[in-house]
């Protein structure tokens, strides 16, 4: 992409909820900031009946809700202009060929959408660039992503296809490679020598709300453990990559979900606890019986040198006690107790927390001496925050990032074909024990908790426990 380029967009389902608050107003900052080419056209793609005009007024609607900066009238008008729909199905190789016209007169649902695009796009290599965002989930279980990469290969190359996963946009997740690899402090310990063991933690505060039919059907280990909380622990556990290129970083994360041991359902029955909360099953459009897991816990083991032996813990769930994303870097305890202690007090741990949200930054805990004491210590803080450093408004929609990363030619922080084939085929023996054996048992959580009684039990089997407290600012 150059910024002199013509470029158009086409936002299929661009009359529905993601296009109004995610997408929509991601592209409208970047062309704000001038990030993205001057001759730039958006052309909505669905099944509601919009003019131009009103497909406009729709999108202002959803920016004044949902948008996360000010903007004048002058801003919005120079880009609304850039906006247009066109009515189709997504069924109908007719109403494609139309949409192919409509992008040629203009001034400058999966897997129909990827086949049909085949059909009408005759674009030759010559003739400009051709890329397709794909928005996951990328398939329920490793069947129907198979079929869903052998469709889309079918029609598309690899390298034009961009499977988008919004946490990987986040500031705060990109800054978990920058604080390994651009600080040589840390990297000399990253590993199974020095590092006790690692806890990812994903929560959120609200229920299903308006997605009970849906949820019902996927459960949090499908819908955020093999995208989110994977994404997450291949980022924490990769070796450095030979350059920041998308090739060298994807292929050292592809080798980092081959090294984590398989699930066998015994040990899916030792190593996972699923829970629900009190009251799911009233939600609307829940089965009265369900047995669907909003909250999961995971051990983990990556089979590598850096790794061998370092269990990962992995935690989501909803209607918990507080919205949290971070990851927590547990290091061992000093190998000798040289200073006097109390003989029930021991040594704390050194932690390096790495918040993602919503108080972003960088927490490192270690052990300084009380004033006035023989050798009584206290933990410290050591602590980074994005809203001071850069200021609360500082940290873009993640949307952005990847849009624009896709408009440029850069895959870097999009999941390849290979990369989620193998975190289904990591996911899959998960639920279908799950389903199948209905082991481990479900437990239950009250709304508002930190899960259920038993959500210490994989870690209090090896001497540890969650770290429930976020860092205070």
């Amino acid at each position: 992409m150059t910024k002199h380029n013509p470029t158009s967009i086409v936002i299929f389902g661009a009359s529905g909820d993601l296009a109004r608050r995610k997408l929509v107003p991601s592209f409208f900052n970047l062309f704000r900031k001038r990030k993205t080419p001057k001759l730039i056209t958006i052309i909505g793609f669905g099944n509601t009946d919009f003019s131009d005009e009103q497909f406009r007024q729709h999108l202002r609607e959803g920016l004044n809700q949902f948008a996360g900066f000010k903007f004048t009238e002058e801003e919005w008008n120079l880009f609304a202009r850039r906006l247009h729909y066109h009515r189709g199905r997504y069924t109908d190789l007719d109403d494609f060929r139309k949409l192919s016209e409509h992008l040629k007169n203009l001034p400058t649902i999966f897997p129909n959408v990827i086949d049909l695009l085949g059909l009408t796009d005759q674009l030759q290599e010559n003739e400009g660039w051709r890329r397709v965002v794909v928005e996951k989930p990328f398939g329920p279980d490793l069947a129907s992503a198979r079929q869903h990469n052998l469709q889309t290969h079918k029609v598309l190359n690899e390298n034009q296809v961009y499977r988008i996963d919004h946490y990987l946009g986040k500031e705060t997740v990109q800054n978990i490679l920058f604080t390994r690899f651009a600080n040589t402090i840390f990297e000399p310990i990253w590993n199974r020598n020095y590092i006790d063991h690692v806890q990812i933690t994903v929560a959120e505060k609200v229920g299903v709300e308006h997605r009970g039919g849906y949820y019902d059907t996927i459960g949090v280990v499908r819908d955020m453990v093999q995208n989110h909380l994977l994404q997450l622990l291949t980022l924490v556990a990769m070796e450095p990559p030979a350059s920041f290129n998308a090739t060298a970083l994807r292929n050292e994360k592809v080798k980092v979900l081959s090294a984590i041991s398989p699930m066998t359902p015994a040990r899916v029955a030792e190593n996972t606890l699923r829970a629900q909360y009190k009251g799911y099953r009233s939600e609307p459009d829940v089965r009265a019986d369900s047995s669907t897991a909003t909250y999961a816990e995971l051990r983990l083991f990556v089979n590598n040198w850096r790794w061998q032996g370092v269990p990962f813990y992995l935690r989501s769930g909803k209607n918990l006690t507080e919205k949290l994303s971070q990851i927590v870097i547990q290091f061992k305890e000093p190998p000798l107790a040289m200073f006097p202690m109390p003989p029930d007090r021991k040594m704390a741990s050194n932690l390096l927390v790495l918040s993602i949200q919503p108080d972003e930054g960088v927490h490192l805990r270690f052990e300084a001496k009380a004033p006035d004491t023989v050798a009584e210590t206290r933990s410290v803080d050591m602590e980074f925050h994005y809203a001071e450093s850069f200021g609360p408004t500082a940290i873009p929609e993640s949307y952005e990032r990847l849009l624009l990363d896709a408009l440029q030619g850069d895959a870097s922080l999009f999941t390849r074909a290979d990369e989620v084939e193998m975190a289904w085929g990591l996911i899959d023996p998960i639920v279908q024990t799950w389903e199948t054996e209905q082991t481990p048992p479900l437990a239950g959580y009250k709304p508002g908790t930190w899960g259920p009684a038993e959500a210490d039990s994989l870690l209090v089997r090896d001497g540890r426990r969650w770290h429930y407290d976020k860092p205070a600012k």
